[in-house]
């Protein structure tokens, strides 16, 4: 087992030459620990969990059980591209879980973002939990656990303890990809043959949208964030900007101003685009995006989008504000 504390005589991973040596040593060091029992894994559709997916799919086969819950707070064609790549394309062992009404129907009226977040991971504890009682022989679970996951909590146990492991699983935690930074979980995703637009998949917190939907959750106003947020990506991809910006988004507060649609006034929520560089999570700056090209953002969202009237750019860095909202 590796250490929890990484190494600074570490090599980082910046090529598929050594990519292809991690994933290796690593597809070793599973099959040495696994044996042939099986391992679990929530599989979120990160960029994390898909990669040590790939990795372990190539490494132990069918003895991993994927679990991908959609929770009704994921981005648009989220579930279905997760389900095309790794049950369609990779013959993974794959259950899926469709809990949108029992998650939303929970987060009705709740405003404060703590709360929200533990809803929104307690009940996941709860379904996937539910899926892990229907299965036998699972000794393992694995985890996309990164390096700035270990520096931003209080120790792997504490990552763990917030981040979904239950208590009363008694299994032991595989996680091939703990001592990488998410650049280099990119390079050792496109050396496994994952398609890019998972690998450069923007990072996606664990309640997803459920923190972009800024205060109590409807559920127009989440599908107004989906659509905004849908558009942001499509053209960021178009100018190239997908490329240059680490993460990217689009959040709506629960607030609403006068605007004016076929000559007539109406209220609409406003959407605020986030967008920043970073390297380890940690700090972050703030992308600047052409003018031309957020006109045209705010066009398309304001025209296209059912119930948003304004687009607002977020400036803020890292430190002060933190990359999410809430």
């Amino acid at each position: 087992m590796q250490t929890d504390v990484r190494p600074e005589s570490m090599q980082r991973i910046t090529t598929k030459e050594l990519a292809d040596s991690f994933i290796a040593e690593q597809i070793a060091l599973v099959r040495e620990q696994v044996g042939d029992k099986k391992v679990l894994l929530a599989l979120s559709g990160g960029v994390d969990s898909s990669v040590v997916a790939a990795l372990l799919i190539k490494a132990i086969g069918k003895q991993l059980v994927c679990v991908h819950v959609n929770h009704g707070l994921m981005r648009k064609g989220e579930s279905e591209n997760v389900i095309e790549v790794f049950q369609n394309q990779l013959d993974a062992n794959l259950i899926y879980v469709d809990a949108t009404d029992r998650f939303l129907d929970l987060l009705k009226g709740v405003a404060e973002p703590e709360k929200k977040r533990k809803i929104i991971g307690g009940e996941f504890i709860k379904v996937f939990d539910e899926e892990a009682a229907k299965l036998t022989d699972i000794k393992f679970l694995a985890q996309g656990t990164i390096y700035p996951d270990i520096l931003e909590s209080d120790g792997v146990k504490a990552h763990h303890n917030v981040g979904g492991l239950p208590e009363e699983m008694e299994m032991e935690l595989v996680e091939p990809v703990k001592l990488l930074y998410k650049d280099e979980v990119r390079v050792v995703g496109s050396a496994l043959g994952l398609p890019d637009e998972m690998v450069y998949r923007q990072p996606f917190p664990g309640p997803g949208l459920g923190v972009r939907c800024l205060g109590a959750i409807t559920r127009d106003r989440l599908h107004a964030l989906r659509e905004a947020d849908a558009i942001l990506r499509e053209e960021f991809d178009k100018c190239g900007l997908a490329e240059k910006v680490w993460q990217y988004f689009i959040a709506v507060p629960d607030m609403k101003s006068v605007g004016v649609k076929d000559s007539k006034r109406y209220e609409g929520w406003p959407a605020i685009i986030r967008a920043v560089n970073t390297t380890d999570a940690m700090t972050a700056t703030i992308e600047e995006i052409p003018y031309d090209i957020l006109h045209k953002i705010t066009n398309r969202i304001t025209n296209e989008v059912d119930g948003i009237n304004r687009v607002l750019l977020d400036l803020t860095p890292k430190p002060i504000g933190t990359i999410e909202w809430e």
